[in-house]
């Protein structure tokens, strides 16, 4: 059961790392940042059941960064695309005035 669920938990990072590094779209690399946290917090999960509760304990603490993360990223996505009506990030380039 702990293989499958590491194997499980390497296969979604891995998607997540794939699509942060091939899109473009800010809302999909979003998602896919999302997707390696819920990763990480199965790994933990499953691990837990070998070293006790502490890795549960860590899921709580990235359970809640990634719910501040979403709620700043996408304030940020918004304001953004307010600005420039784009979340195309070939599209985006702040420096410039």
């Amino acid at each position: 059961m702990l293989a499958e669920s590491l194997a499980l938990s390497a296969l979604l990072f891995t998607i997540g790392v794939v699509g942060v590094l091939t899109r473009r779209n800010a809302i999909i690399i979003f998602m896919c940042v999302e997707l390696m946290l819920n990763a990480v917090n199965l790994s933990f999960v499953a691990l837990s059941r070998l070293y006790g509760a502490t890795g549960q304990v860590f899921v709580i603490f990235v359970m809640t960064v990634a719910a501040a993360e979403a709620a700043v990223g996408l304030a940020i996505i918004i304001a953004i695309f307010r600005h420039r009506r784009s979340v195309n990030l070939e599209d985006i380039n702040l420096l410039k005035g």
